[in-house]
C-alpha cells in the first residue's frame, strides 16, 4: 500500500482541486479523503505543498524503435516519459520498418508492454508511408492498434484519405495528421519569412499547413471520422478548426510546448536545435495558439518528442533533420508559459495534458478517482530549475530549451501503483 499524504489533488475530469490523501492498493486508487498511516503502508509520500494529478498522457511521441535506435529506443523513451510525469504515451508509426502490418505491430507492442509506463503503438494509414495504398486497417485494429497516422508525411491523395476516414469511423479510432503541403514548402523546418532569409533557406510558409487543415477538417465533417490535427503552428489554422468544430466536425487539435513557448527568432539563437516540422512561427501565431488553448479550439498539448543525435543536428541548417525532444520539459513549459502568465489555470493546463488526450483515443486513464488505475504525477509547481542537457533521460539532447529557467518540477511518477520515477 502507498499513502500519498496532504497533496493538492487536481483532477480535470471531475473538477476536483482540494488538499486530500490518496491510498493506492493493488495498482489502483482505493481511497481518496483523509487517512492516517497504518501498519500495512509500505510507502508514505509527503505531498504537502505539491500537486497530485493524473499521470500525463502524450498522444504524439517518437521512440525511434525499431530501426533508428541510435536516436532513442523504447526503454530510454519510457524513462524520459516517466521523468516528465507521463504514464501513457502513444508512439508514431514512422519507424524502420514502418509499422504498417500486423507482424511488425505485434512484435513492437509486445516489447512495449514490458515498459514501466504505458506505451501504445499506432499504425500507418498507408503502406510504407507512401500515400498510395491503405494498410489493412481492420486487421491492425483487431490486433490492438489504437489509431492510425502517417505522421511526418502528409497524405495528398484526397480520395484515399476519405476512404481511410470512413474505415477509421467504422473502427471507432482516430486518424492523426501531419498537415504540411510539400508543394508549398521551399525548405522544411524554418518559418518562411525574415528569419529564413537571414539563415539562407527558403523556409516553410503557414499556408502549407492551413490549406491541408481546411481540406481535412472538411473531410472529417463529411465522413464523421474522428480526426486529430497534429502540432498546430498557425493562428489561421486555429480559426479553421474553431469553425469546423462549430459546424459539428469531430476534429481534435494538438499544440506542442515549443509552438506556444517560442517564436521563429529562436532559430537565430539555437540554430538547428530549433528546426522542427512544422516550424516555430511568429508572435502572432504563438498568441493565436494560446488563444486556441484558452477557448478550447485546441484540445491537447502533445510533445512530438522527436530525438535526433548530436551529429545529425550538427550537419547545418540545410541537412539537419527537423525535430526536438520534449517529454522532460513539457509540463514545466506549460506551467511557466501558460499558468504563471495567466493564460490557463492549473486545472485547464492539466485537462490538455491528461483527460483530453485520453478521450481522443478512448483510453481509460487521465483521471484521479477511486477504482481508477493509480497513474499519477506529483510535482512542485513553484520549484525553479535550469534545463541541463546532460541530465536528460532520453538518449538524445536535441532541445532548444537547454539553459532555460523553468518552473514546475516532477517529484514522483507513479504508474499502475508503482513509483517509476522519483526526484527528491
Amino acid at each position: 500500500m502507498i499513502l500519498i499524504k496532504d497533496g493538492r489533488v487536481v483532477d480535470p475530469a471531475s473538477g476536483l482541486d482540494e488538499t486530500l490523501d490518496i491510498v493506492i492498493e493493488d495498482g489502483k486508487i482505493s481511497k481518496i479523503g483523509k487517512y492516517q498511516k497504518t501498519d500495512d503502508c509500505e510507502l508514505m509520500i509527503n505531498a504537502k505543498g505539491l500537486i497530485v494529478a493524473p499521470g500525463l498522457v502524450d498522444v504524439h511521441v517518437h521512440f525511434r524503435d525499431p530501426g533508428l535506435t541510435w536516436k532513442e529506443d523504447i526503454t530510454t523513451g519510457a524513462a524520459a516519459a516517466a521523468a516528465g510525469g507521463y504514464t501513457t504515451v502513444i508512439c508514431m508509426a514512422n519507424t524502420k520498418p514502418v509499422v504498417d502490418n500486423v507482424e511488425t505491430y505485434e512484435e513492437l507492442a509486445a516489447r512495449e508492454k514490458e515498459l514501466p509506463v504505458h506505451v501504445l503503438q499506432t499504425a500507418a494509414v498507408t503502406k510504407g508511408l507512401g500515400g498510395k495504398e491503405l494498410t489493412d486497417m481492420r486487421a491492425l485494429r483487431s490486433a490492438g492498434v489504437p489509431g492510425f497516422t502517417d505522421d511526418g508525411i502528409p497524405i495528398s491523395d484526397v480520395k484515399l484519405l476519405k476512404e481511410a476516414f470512413l474505415t477509421a469511423k467504422e473502427l471507432g479510432v482516430p486518424v492523426s495528421l501531419h498537415e504540411e503541403d510539400p508543394a508549398l514548402i521551399g525548405s522544411s523546418g524554418i518559418n518562411q519569412g525574415a528569419v529564413s532569409e537571414k539563415v539562407g533557406v527558403k523556409g516553410a510558409p503557414a499556408i502549407a499547413e492551413e490549406t491541408l487543415v481546411a481540406r481535412d477538417c472538411l473531410l472529417a465533417l463529411r465522413t464523421g471520422a474522428r480526426v486529430n490535427i497534429q502540432h498546430l503552428s498557425s493562428a489561421v489554422s486555429v480559426e479553421v478548426i474553431r469553425l469546423m468544430k462549430k459546424l459539428g466536425a469531430d476534429v481534435w487539435a494538438e499544440v506542442t510546448p515549443q509552438h506556444f513557448s517560442l517564436t521563429e527568432d529562436i532559430v537565430l539563437e539555437k540554430g538547428t536545435l530549433a528546426k522542427v516540422n512544422p516550424p516555430i512561427r511568429t508572435e502572432e501565431d504563438r498568441y493565436g495558439l494560446i488563444s486556441g488553448l484558452k477557448s478550447g479550439a485546441i484540445d491537447i498539448i502533445a510533445t512530438d518528442h522527436a530525438p535526433h543525435s548530436k551529429e545529425e543536428k550538427e550537419q547545418g541548417m540545410d541537412k539537419a533533420p527537423s525535430g526536438m525532444i520534449g517529454l522532460e520539459t513539457a509540463l514545466a513549459l506549460g506551467i511557466t508559459n501558460l499558468v504563471r502568465k495567466g493564460h490557463l489555470t492549473m486545472l485547464q493546463l492539466l485537462e490538455k495534458m491528461t483527460v483530453n488526450p485520453a478521450k481522443l483515443y478512448h483510453l481509460d486513464c487521465g483521471t484521479v478517482k477511486e477504482g481508477a488505475a493509480a497513474d499519477l504525477v506529483i510535482f512542485d509547481e513553484r520549484e525553479k530549475w535550469i534545463v541541463d542537457g546532460e541530465k536528460f533521460h532520453s538518449k538524445s539532447a536535441n532541445s532548444p530549451f537547454i539553459g532555460a529557467e523553468l518552473y514546475g518540477k516532477v517529484k514522483y511518477t507513479i504508474c499502475s501503483g508503482r513509483v517509476v520515477y522519483e526526484n527528491q
